[in-house]
């Protein structure tokens, strides 16, 4: 006996987006494209200095037809809003869709790290995962993105010709077949095909 069909069915459950340096102004252009049905919940880690408090969410949030706030320990992700890992706390997804946040030792040199962001949406959600690596300079994301390639998920890294900061994009690049490689300004619209099922690979 099956259960009931799902009304929306998305080919994705989660967008999960790293970027560092270059990375609030293509976060500003994709989270300012993106329309207020998208139909999926959106994490985002960004580098950000650790010894301030961030205005980013709200920054991001004036700009946005979406919902943008910073992450919260315990509470589940739900479509039309987009959570940002706080300064200094690793953002992590788990069963459930409830996010976790860790002062764990940091990964690469930074905190909050998008390797492991990816790899415990790939945990959680396999291959209904869609990743986004953007601008940034070392190599924070490669690593994920291999798991969430492992796991059957959509890598997508932004053109590293055309990013502000080309080290994030490259060390993707070179670590995994990322499945598209596009400019800032076509990020937002393949997310939306990707998700909505009007564009493939």
């Amino acid at each position: 006996m099956t259960g009931p069909a799902r009304l929306e069915v998305t080919a994705y459950e989660i967008v999960a987006i790293g970027s560092s340096a270059g990375g609030v102004k293509a976060l500003l252009a994709i989270l300012g494209s993106l329309p207020a049905d998208f139909p999926v919940p959106m994490v985002v880690v960004q580098h950000l200095d650790p010894r301030h408090d961030t205005l980013l969410a709200e920054i991001l949030d004036r700009r946005s037809r979406l919902r943008i706030k910073l992450a919260e320990l315990g509470e589940v992700i739900v479509p039309g809003v987009v959570y940002v890992a706080p300064p200094n706390r690793h953002l992590l997804v788990k069963t459930g869709g409830e996010l976790d946040l860790s002062e764990t030792e940091q990964v690469r040199f930074v905190r909050p790290s998008a390797d492991l962001l990816f790899r415990s949406a790939a945990a959680v959600y396999g291959p209904a995962v869609l990743a986004c690596v953007l601008t940034g300079t070392g190599s924070d994301g490669a690593a994920g993105a291999g798991v969430v390639k492992s796991q059957g998920g959509t890598v997508v890294a932004e053109d590293p010709e055309t990013a502000e900061f080309k080290g994030m994009p490259q060390a993707v690049a070179r670590a995994v077949a990322v499945d598209l490689v596009l400019r800032l300004d076509e990020i937002a619209g393949a997310l939306v095909g990707l998700v909505k099922g009007t564009r493939t690979l």
